[in-house]
């Protein structure tokens, strides 16, 4: 662990607050010089100065050339972390064109576009380690979110293809998938976060622990609650049951609204 983290040239998006800010704290902590990404540049201020960091504000889909620079021209490791999520499948059905955009744009484009500028020099020097912050959603779904969850499979889909496609040439990829954290995405879900996600959240906190742990582990897949790991199981064994399941959930969530 000491080697992959001390003195690593690293970034993480979306870092202003939620598990962004607790990864930047967890990989500063043990020795990494970090770039703090986030929109909200006061809020990438903020963390970076708490850690001893470099804020490098701005859209994640485009900071890469900023934060090499910022580190002196090598990215170690690289956190897609920003992410986007709205309570979009109500009594008006699944299609708002604006919401989409913005899902694919965030949660799985600016893996690809920050992937595509990382690639040419981690394969050149057989070195590279990229972590994607996906969600549970990624793996099962998640009601009332259509947006969330297809894209969120998108960004996992694509990690998985990153993994298999450059594990030999030195890269290593990790793909998160928590389900409730205490963020302000949590908040951002509505109701449909209220019944499924926040009896179990956590804090942001053990999701970089779980990092940790998995980068420690050489695991591709953390899951910060390992009854995921179950639930990936049942879905996969009996789709019909599961999905029964997921629906009893549905109906739930419309009787309370």
């Amino acid at each position: 662990m000491v080697e992959a983290v001390q003195d690593a040239g690293v970034v993480v998006t979306g870092a202003g607050g939620g598990i962004g800010a607790a990864l930047a704290r967890r990989f500063a902590a043990g020795g990494a010089r970090v770039v703090v990404n986030d929109l909200d540049g006061d809020r990438a201020k903020a963390v970076a100065e708490e850690i001893g960091g470099i804020a490098v504000p701005g859209d994640a889909s485009a900071i890469v050339g900023d934060a090499r620079e910022a580190l002196g021209g090598t990215v170690d490791v690289y956190c897609a972390n920003a992410g986007v999520a709205f309570e979009d499948g109500g009594e008006a059905g699944p299609l708002d064109e604006r919401t989409w955009a913005a899902a694919w744009d965030v949660n799985v484009m600016a893996h690809v576009r920050a992937a595509h500028e990382l690639l040419p020099s981690w394969l050149e020097r057989g070195a590279g380690r990229f972590v994607s912050t996906v969600s549970a959603a990624g793996l099962l779904t998640m009601i009332g979110a259509p947006s969330y969850s297809v894209t969120k499979h998108g960004a996992y889909a694509f990690a998985e293809w990153l993994s298999l496609t450059y594990r030999h040439r030195g890269v290593k990829v990790h793909a998160i998938c928590p389900q409730g954290v205490r963020t302000d995405m949590l908040a951002a879900t509505g109701s449909a976060g209220d019944l499924v996600l926040q009896p179990t959240a956590i804090e942001p906190a053990a999701v970089a622990d779980a990092l940790f742990r998995g980068i420690e582990e050489d695991r591709f897949l953390i899951l910060p609650h390992p009854e995921v790991a179950e639930y990936y199981q049942a879905r996969a064994a009996d789709p019909d049951r599961w999905l029964s399941g997921m629906n009893h959930l549905q109906r739930k969530w419309e009787e309370a609204r």
